[in-house]
């Protein structure tokens, strides 16, 4: 009986495509891998935290354990092509708070020869390696991608700690680079809260060279800016996962000191501010595109003369400017108050005065004094007048509750309705930035943010040095406020928007020295707020105001 095959099954191979495989290639690793004495050695000085140096292996426990093991593929072939095959990857933009580079995708699963022989001896040999010196069982996770770091790249400071990460690898295949070129590994030395103090250790890149760190509480790094605008700072990076760390309860910053309005009249706002702001049905406007979109910019907002008169001092004065942190969370200057000159101190009054507070309500339809109509106030109008007009309220009848009743409720949101502002006076230059941390969702609150920039003309955004905001926990940004000289910004946040500086990079100190004027601005918040004067160098000032307050608004 003849059997009969499908035409796909029949032993005619001719019509069959082979399909076109990669032939996996092998990474001889350096000797320092195999030799065992070596390996003891190690273990002993990483358990002891002692530095060890041998031949092409560098340990050192300070400020934190890292390892440098130099020439790690014995194979120059091996590492030429495996840096062509990263080369031809695709690499996609990466940008927020805390970096800016260009990364690849997953390489658990690339095909490439020579990408796969590197993932198989990683995650292989070298991983058994590393989990016996730490005497640390480590697990099978392969966590690894490609990262291309160019000019004004950076990644800010932090720790990597992330459930299951035990041991941080980079292996640099860059060309030839100095500490000049930027992008260079900077380890942290930490205080007795475990946060980020100051640099004490830079590792400059170069060829070949695999560095790798244990994760911990205090693994404060960051790669600092690449400044270099023709060179490309290539590597391989992840991490080998195992048992964590135990983390200490994480430090809590103080509150920022809040402070109710200061007692001065409307004459503040007539020697300060441009009259057109001052127009009642200007205001008008203003609010309903507030509470549509729940921020404005209103350009030329101080009187001219005002406007100069402290830009001029906040760049020739002798301010005292202090650097706030940690790095983790802030680097940029702030003022000491009580070493303004006259005109910016008075500038500062202005923001937290009586009658900007009213103002400021005008501007937003938000409730910043206790003279301001309170919504509910308005609605319980509207439905009186309903009910008078369908005669369900009799002649001579108190509408609504008795009027000790009122009264007391009028006292009573008297109490309540009192918000608060806080703020600094701060100075942006080259290299600073703020990041969202964990703590920020925790302590978000509804808030009036207010911006008021000086010193900062023909600032350009790929400077950096704007403000986003971005939903939490999610990375799409809602709204970017770009510094501008005397132009109002107000943005009202809910308790589920948090808010950054982006980093001010290399191209801004370009551009400061063709131009001199320091730049400032002046920014805040409500319901509960904070105002701060900054300045760039390129440098701008700002006065960054928070006004807050307790209950939420209908118009959001």
């Amino acid at each position: 009986m003849t059997s009969k095959r499908r035409q796909d099954e029949s032993g005619n191979t001719n019509k069959k495509k082979k399909k076109k495989t990669n032939v996996e290639e092998i990474a001889e690793l350096c000797w320092v891998v195999d030799d065992e004495q070596l390996k003891s050695a190690v273990k002993e000085a990483w358990g002891q935290r002692s530095r060890y140096c041998h031949g092409n292996l560098e340990l050192d426990c300070q400020p934190f354990p890292h390892c440098i093991i130099h020439n790690f593929i014995q194979n120059e072939s091996f590492v030429e092509n495996l840096h062509r095959e990263l080369q031809e990857l695709n690499f996609h933009e990466k940008s927020n708070d805390l970096y800016k580079f260009k990364q690849s995708d997953d390489l658990r699963k690339r095909t490439e020869p020579h990408i796969t022989g590197l993932r198989k001896v990683l995650f292989g040999r070298f991983r058994s390696w590393l989990g016996e010196v730490l005497g640390v069982e480590m697990e099978p996770t392969v966590d690894i991608s490609c990262a291309r770091y160019e000019y004004t790249d950076v990644l800010l400071c932090h720790d990597d700690e992330l459930e299951g990460r035990r041991v941080a690898f980079i292996l640099y295949l860059v060309p030839t680079w100095h500490k000049s070129d930027g992008g260079t590994l900077d380890l942290y030395a930490t205080d007795g809260n475990f946060q980020p103090q100051s640099i004490v250790k830079s590792l400059v890149p170069s060829w070949n060279t695999l560095v790798l760190f244990e994760v911990s509480p205090v693994s404060f790094h960051q790669v600092s800016e690449v400044l270099s605008q023709d060179k490309c700072r290539l590597s391989l990076s992840g991490w080998f996962h195992g048992l964590s760390l135990e983390r200490p309860p994480r430090h809590i910053e103080p509150p920022v000191p809040r402070n109710p309005h200061l007692p001065r009249d409307e004459t503040l706002l007539l020697e300060w501010v441009n009259p057109v702001y001052l127009d009642i049905s200007y205001q008008e406007q203003i609010q309903e595109e507030f509470e549509d979109n729940s921020e404005i910019q209103l350009k030329d907002f101080l009187k001219e003369e005002k406007f100069m008169e402290v830009n001029e001092a906040l760049r020739l004065a002798q301010i005292q400017w202090m650097r706030r942190g940690p790095a983790n969370k802030r680097c940029y200057e702030v003022a000491s108050m009580d070493t303004l000159p006259q005109c910016v101190n008075a500038c500062w009054e202005l923001l937290h005065s009586e009658a900007f507070f009213l103002l400021l309500s005008n501007f937003t339809g938000l409730r910043l004094h206790y003279l301001c109509p309170a919504d509910d106030d308005n609605e319980n109008k509207d439905e009186e007048k309903e009910k008078q007009e369908k005669g369900d309220i009799r002649e001579g009848e108190p509408s609504g509750s008795s009027t000790s009743s009122s009264s007391a409720t009028k006292s009573k949101e008297t109490e309540l309705s009192k918000p608060e502002c806080s703020g600094e006076v701060r100075r942006w230059s080259h290299g600073d930035y703020t990041q969202l941390h964990d703590g920020d969702a925790a302590q978000a609150e509804y808030a009036l943010d207010l911006i008021l920039p000086f010193g900062c003309a023909d600032w350009q955004p790929e400077f950096g040095g704007f403000t986003c905001y971005v939903a939490n926990e999610e990375d799409e940004e809602l709204l970017t406020v770009y510094p501008e000289d005397n132009s109002l910004a107000l943005v009202y946040r809910d308790k589920e928007t948090l808010k950054f500086v982006k980093h001010v990079n290399h191209k801004s100190s370009s551009h400061s020295a063709a131009n001199e004027t320091p730049g400032t601005y002046i920014s805040g918040c409500d319901p509960t707020g904070g105002s701060v004067i900054e300045q760039y160098k390129k440098v701008f000032e700002s006065v960054e105001s928070s006004y807050l307050q307790e209950e939420d608004q209908h118009f959001l």
